[in-house]
């Protein structure tokens, strides 16, 4: 999802939306006229002004040519990322502006949350928060050159709404209707004037050519390898289903002189290859066959890079701090399952989890241990709750953990020596009184239902970490097994549910909304293809996430996050892993990037260029 929530992302993936808005002196019942603007923010106003020439974080000035050659992990089977069936091609991304869609607006990713004109040259936000209205220009084309269309925009959003993924409906659930107005005009009207962050995430949304999807019995419903029009600063190129993707620069795209676009989208082409083993992938980069890595894995970082192409300057390997909200990661339960069912048993199944010295062991203690969802962020719960976030979870006390009140979340922390005796015995203690007995055959159960399960990964470098938590289970009575699935079977039993335990990263972005929904709440955790993985079904959660995507300030925000982060620590739906607040780069010295990166994303595909001489 295009907030960086990665959003789904995916991000992956509230606040009052705060826009520049002007109004005119109008009559008593009357509604006031609305100026039209060119960009709209959660709160404040939007750091470029009307007449900005290029974001701080590209160089305007950077050469055009050569090619980017990226890497992905299993193969692909569809050109379509609107929907669940199938796996699709990387760089195709479903919100904001992806290499081959161009969206409404699109973000700026150095500040929180504001959306600039893309597809629209201005957008109308009435005071009541009721509606929104975008002006397109006249001058955008889909690549076959036909205009872009209000009909486009409604066509879009109801397909997808109808055939897309669930995503939609929770991500636009406040929409009544969308009306073309005009050639160039639309507008969305909501159900209600309370969901804030709403006008800017409609923004966010991919727009399909309507005369292309409608013609010759074409379905977007439906997976599919052959190549679709779109309107983007790239169209599709050579392409080998599951091996590799181009993407190949559009000469005359309609967008390239716009201030949003300066500097940006500077390859000729953008090539992914698949390797079906991330060892595989690694060897392919050191040995020249794609130009960049964003390696998330300490072990690689520390010891893989030790040779002649970085120390001769060839490629270069670079540690860049940023503030990018890294969300959560862990081992996650599917409390659809009934040996997760018990709160008790997700509790004390933390403790077998040491993280001191799996961090010493496999990540050189390079990274931060997690405790919230919302971590490197002022939007972690930190202490005991306070002023209006104690207001907030006060008319909920009784419905939740009483931890909520009296103690921090933190997971069980070990003295990292790798004997985890302390850790095991609280384990034991937890079980013991839960009733979970241990059985002949070493096992322990309760009302029939044995604690044995089975972890299911795409990635088989987790099985290092895993491993060693296995080990630790089985002291405790409890059977557990480790699996590497490959990337297709894996997100098909993602979509369905069919996993016991797995490893999930839930990114999250500086402005959370309308996504938690996805997340967290009951309509979404039995809907398949949704991102409530864990299975949460909690009135008070579902309350909390209305309530937050209804939140009329920056202040009421981060105090209904907090609340929302407090409710989750305490019902251990995960076991937390770890986070970096630092991309760890490495890229072949053919590449140039800007002189400063936002604080989002490193940005190689959109804002980085190739150096002419390469």
């Amino acid at each position: 999802m295009m907030k960086f929530v990665n959003k789904s992302r995916i991000p992956a993936f509230a606040g009052m939306t705060v826009l520049l808005l002007s109004f005119f002196t109008a009559p008593a019942l009357a509604q006031e006229p609305v100026t039209p603007v060119h960009a709209l923010t959660m709160h404040g106003t939007p750091k470029y002004g009307p007449a900005f020439t290029h974001m701080d974080y590209t160089n305007p000035d950077a050469p055009k040519g050569g090619t980017l050659r990226l890497h992905a992990i299993g193969p692909f089977d569809s050109l379509n990322p609107f929907i669940i069936k199938g796996t699709p091609a990387a760089g195709l991304l479903f919100l904001g502006q992806s290499l081959t869609y161009d969206s409404l607006m699109d973000q700026s990713t150095d500040e929180p949350f504001s959306m600039y004109c893309l597809l629209c040259e201005t957008v109308e936000l009435p005071k009541d928060n009721k509606s929104i209205t975008f002006n397109l220009r006249k001058d955008a084309k889909w690549h076959d050159g036909t205009p872009v269309t209000a009909d486009d925009v409604v066509w879009s959003f109801n397909s997808f709404m109808e055939k897309g993924s669930p995503f939609f409906k929770a991500y636009y659930g406040d929409v009544e209707n969308v009306v073309a107005e005009s050639p160039t005009r639309v507008t969305f009207k909501f159900k209600h004037g309370d969901n804030a962050e709403l006008p800017l995430i409609l923004s966010q949304i991919s727009i399909l050519p309507k005369h292309y999807w409608t013609a010759e019995g074409r379905d977007i419903g439906a997976s599919s390898l052959v190549p679709p029009l779109g309107s983007g600063p790239y169209k599709f190129g050579k392409i080998a289903p599951g091996r590799s993707i181009e993407y190949v620069r559009v000469p005359d795209y309609w967008g390239k002189d716009l201030p949003l676009n300066k500097g940006k989208f500077n390859y000729d082409r953008i090539t992914y290859d698949y390797y079906r083993d991330s060892d595989v992938a690694l060897e392919a980069f050191l040995a020249g066959e794609y130009d960049f890595r964003d390696e998330n894995t300490a072990k690689l970082w520390a010891e893989s890079y030790n040779v002649p192409q970085v120390k001769d300057g060839r490629i270069i390997k670079a540690e860049i701090a940023h503030k990018r909200p890294a969300g959560m990661q862990g081992f996650i339960y599917n409390t659809r399952r009934p040996v997760f069912a018990d709160k008790k048993v997700r509790e004390a199944l933390a403790y077998a989890f040491d993280f001191e010295w799996s961090n010493k062991q496999f990540a050189f203690g390079s990274y931060k241990r997690s405790r919230s969802y919302f971590s490197n962020s002022e939007l972690a719960s930190t202490g005991l709750p306070q002023g209006r976030e104690l207001e907030i979870l006060e008319k909920y006390r009784g419905k939740i953990p009483d931890e909520v009140f009296t103690a921090e979340y933190n997971p069980p922390k070990s003295d990292g020596s790798g004997n985890n005796r302390a850790g095991l015995a609280k384990a034991k203690e937890i079980l013991d009184a839960a009733g979970w007995a241990m059985g002949p055959d070493g096992v322990r159960a309760k009302n029939g239902v044995k604690l044995a399960f089975e972890i299911i990964d795409s990635n088989p470098q987790f099985e290092r970490w895993t491993l060693p938590f296995i080990n630790n289970l089985k002291k405790l009575g409890i059977k557990a097994s480790f699996r590497t699935v490959d990337p297709a079977q894996y997100q098909n039993r993602m979509n369905e549910f069919d996993y016991d335990m797995t490893v999930m990263s839930i990114g999250q972005s500086d402005s959370p909304g309308n996504e938690q929904r996805d997340f967290w709440s009951t309509a979404k955790a039995d809907m398949p293809g949704s991102r409530n993985y864990m299975g949460v079904k909690d009135p008070v959660v579902d309350e909390i996430v209305e309530d937050l995507i209804k939140a009329k300030s920056r202040e009421d925000l981060v105090a209904y996050t907090h609340a929302l982060d407090r409710v989750l620590q305490w019902n251990f739906y995960l076991i937390p892993h770890w986070h970096i607040d630092h991309w760890r780069l490495v890229w072949w010295n053919k590449l140039e990037k800007p002189a400063k990166l936002s604080d989002l994303t490193p940005g190689v595909t959109d804002t980085w260029w190739a150096k002419p001489a390469q």
